[in-house]
């Protein structure tokens, strides 16, 4: 098949798992061009089935802010007219199911199929807001294809758009062979001394991350545990963390690393994993934890009670119960062989579930069902 892939290509989880899938998809033998305004992030490697086609926005003093949408829409429309597309596949519904709308019915003699992936914040942050909701609703609705990445951003689609077409869930996956636990590449001696615990998070740090929330959890553990607090990332809230961090007397003990591209790397290294967010489509940092056999502690809410088994893999609490968070911390890193229990049972569940062999197929059934409507 040829296949159109957009997303955005910066730090994310939707720009890595649209990248990761194109990537697969390049090496089973598909065609796949990556249509955006930069190249993925995650789009390191050489492969001769790959394109990448660059949306460039032409200045023009009218306009007071560029316009990307119709510049992409363009793109699209060239792309799939030049490489014979037969599917555009867009991730995120605004704006890029609604230029891909637009690609399409510029394109009136040839049948492109679009099959639009939510994510999560298209649908419960900018979709729901009221200037965006008609678009959002529409795009999503005139897609082929829908898919959503967690059985909790389906219900919630449907719950809020009144969405009747069939969504597919197909959920987010992972490279187990990349992540994976290898004690011989974590080297982490600058940072920690052999006898600490490391616990990580890794995101954009926007404010639905809760970063806060990490670090009230963390001063409740040191005084337990001997660790420190690795975040990893950057965004609009590392500043106020980093406040909190020297107001709590933890300035020497919670290391922000920024952003970094080498995270299977980091994640091999840690022993607890935190993602207490307070919307989490699916949690894919959680997922890549897991498949590094590290113990996740994550919050009851959207698609992570789906990912994590409470007790089994991981545990789940209630937004902003530190207590319990702490509670759960000191246990694993205070046992050894609860933790290792832990770890190796939450990379099985991936392994069964979520390994990029056992999903990335359910994307080309797909493709083939869209195609053959």
């Amino acid at each position: 098949m040829n296949i159109g892939i957009t997303c955005y290509p910066t730090f994310g989880g939707s720009g890595a798992i649209a990248t990761e899938l194109g990537q697969v998809l390049a090496k089973k033998g598909h065609k796949v061009h990556f249509i955006s305004y930069s190249i993925p992030f995650r789009l390191q490697e050489y492969n001769q089935n790959i394109s990448f086609h660059d949306v460039e926005v032409m200045p023009y003093p009218l306009f007071k802010y560029p316009p990307y949408t119709l510049a992409l829409s363009a793109k699209m429309a060239a792309v799939a007219e030049e490489a014979d597309l037969d599917i555009l596949h867009v991730h995120y519904a605004v704006p890029h199911a609604t230029c891909a709308f637009l690609a399409r019915h510029m394109l009136r003699d040839r049948d492109v199929k679009v099959i639009t992936t939510l994510h999560g914040t298209d649908i419960t942050l900018i979709g729901s807001d009221k200037s965006f909701f008609q678009i959002t609703k529409f795009s999503i609705e005139e897609s082929q294809g829908i898919t959503a990445v967690s059985e909790s951003l389906k219900n919630d689609t449907i719950s809020t758009f009144g969405i009747k077409n069939d969504i597919r869930v197909i959920p987010n996956f992972v490279n187990t062979h990349r992540f994976n636990r290898k004690e011989e590449r974590c080297d982490m001696k600058n940072i920690v001394t052999d006898d600490e615990k490391i616990i990580l998070h890794v995101s954009n740090f926007r404010p639905v991350k809760r970063i806060a929330d990490i670090i009230r959890m963390f001063v409740k553990v040191k005084p337990k545990i001997k660790s420190k607090l690795l975040l990893v990332g950057e965004g609009p809230e590392r500043i106020p963390a980093q406040e909190l961090a020297q107001d709590l007397g933890l300035r020497d003990h919670v290391i922000f690393l920024g952003q970094q591209e080498g995270v299977d790397d980091i994640l091999s290294c840690a022993d607890l994993y935190l993602l207490p967010s307070e919307q989490e489509s699916f949690g894919l940092s959680a997922l890549e934890a897991m498949s590094c056999e590290v113990p996740v502690i994550g919050t009851n809410v959207g698609g992570l009670p789906e990912l994590i088994k409470h007790g089994e893999t991981g545990y789940i609490t209630e937004v902003g119960d530190v207590d319990k968070m702490a509670l759960h911390a000191v246990d694993l890193l205070t046992d050894d062989t609860l933790r290792k229990t832990i770890g190796r049972q939450a990379r099985q569940r991936v392994l069964d579930n979520f390994a990029e062999e056992s999903v990335v197929p359910q994307y080309e059934s797909y493709y083939e069902e869209v195609l053959n409507q």
